[in-house]
């Protein structure tokens, strides 16, 4: 998921430059569809998936028993694509829209057997701030600070799904152009 935002918002991002003012409305205009596609979907409210998640996170996490299956999935999906194109040309950072999808996919997960929500939770976090910082080692600090009792009983868990989220991801980021200028070698020194 998080290396279909990014390459969302890469892929958008030049095509909204060349025409900033005709296209930057379109985007936000398309953003506010998706907020309304997920209101008229669910009957949760917009600031899911307009908003960071910053204020979102809490109610998401305690308030997981009220979420359906299919809520969460449109809950991902809305949030993933809005987030891809407010990326590719408005203000906004990759921390808190992140943690909020993988806190969603972990609620959503956790509907599995044997997973625990908060462990699922823990994971989902952990996995898509990696996949979106490519910082592993903040990612399993977030979770842990964020979660603080359960985060640092759930830490283990949490590095398995950072690192394969880091190697997953990594494989999956885009390679750049041909045509691309690679850095120049050092110069060769005679050891004088």
């Amino acid at each position: 998921v998080g290396a279909g935002i990014s390459r969302l918002a890469l892929f958008l991002q030049p095509i909204v430059e060349r025409r900033m003012v005709l296209l930057m409305p379109v985007v936000g205009l398309s953003i506010g569809v998706l907020a309304w596609i997920f209101v008229a979907a669910t009957d949760k409210t917009s600031a899911d998936v307009l908003f960071s998640g910053q204020d979102q996170l809490a109610p998401l996490i305690s308030g997981a028993a009220g979420w359906t299956v299919g809520a969460l999935l449109l809950l991902i999906v809305c949030k993933s694509l809005a987030y891809g194109a407010a990326l590719s040309s408005f203000r906004g950072g990759p921390v808190f829209p992140g943690m909020f999808i993988g806190a969603a996919g972990g609620v959503l997960l956790s509907h599995l057997p044997g997973l625990p929500m908060i462990a699922g939770v823990a994971m989902g976090i952990g996995a898509m701030t990696a996949a979106m910082l490519n910082l592993p080692l903040v990612s399993v600090l977030l979770v842990v600070l964020f979660l603080q009792a359960d985060g640092l009983a759930l830490t283990p868990v949490v590095i398995v799904a950072v690192v394969v989220s880091y190697v997953v991801s990594a494989h999956l980021r885009p390679v750049p152009a041909q045509g691309a200028a690679a850095p120049a070698p050092a110069p060769a020194t005679n050891g004088g």
